[in-house]
């Protein structure tokens, strides 16, 4: 399946710090990974939309029943708006009937830093849940 790339809603300034969470989903079944699946163009449209978002991508794999996402934010109240907000606060809780596992990890970087890359996101990701 493809990713979804990274895209860029609002340029943040150059020296500005960003907020960035990064997250991994499991799910139980490959029917829950389709519906995972089906439902992130429309997350992705509201990131878009989002005030303070400064990107996002999507690492989809299907077959295994893993999603990688990763976002930017101009602060960590921009990420909680979206989050709270619709179709994600819906689409969150109707996932968590499928979802076998789930991991999330923030930290800041220079704006200039943009995009972040699944090597950094992975290794956070890692050391997240080696941690817990």
């Amino acid at each position: 399946m493809p990713d979804i790339p990274w895209t860029t809603p609002t340029a943040p300034a150059s020296d500005a710090e960003v907020y960035v969470m990064a997250s991994r989903f499991e799910t139980e079944t490959l029917v829950g990974a389709l519906r995972f699946f089906l439902k992130a163009p429309g997350i992705i449209a509201q990131i878009r939309k989002a005030p303070g978002a400064n990107g996002a991508a999507l690492r989809a794999r299907v077959f295994r029943r893993t999603f990688l996402t990763l976002s930017a934010w101009e602060d960590r109240d921009a990420l909680h708006r979206f989050a709270r907000s619709e179709p994600h606060r819906s689409s969150a809780r109707a996932a968590s009937a499928y979802m076998k596992e789930s991991a999330f990890t923030f930290w800041t970087v220079p704006a200039r830093e943009l995009p972040l890359t699944w090597a950094e996101a992975e290794r956070r990701l890692d050391e997240q849940k080696q941690s817990s």
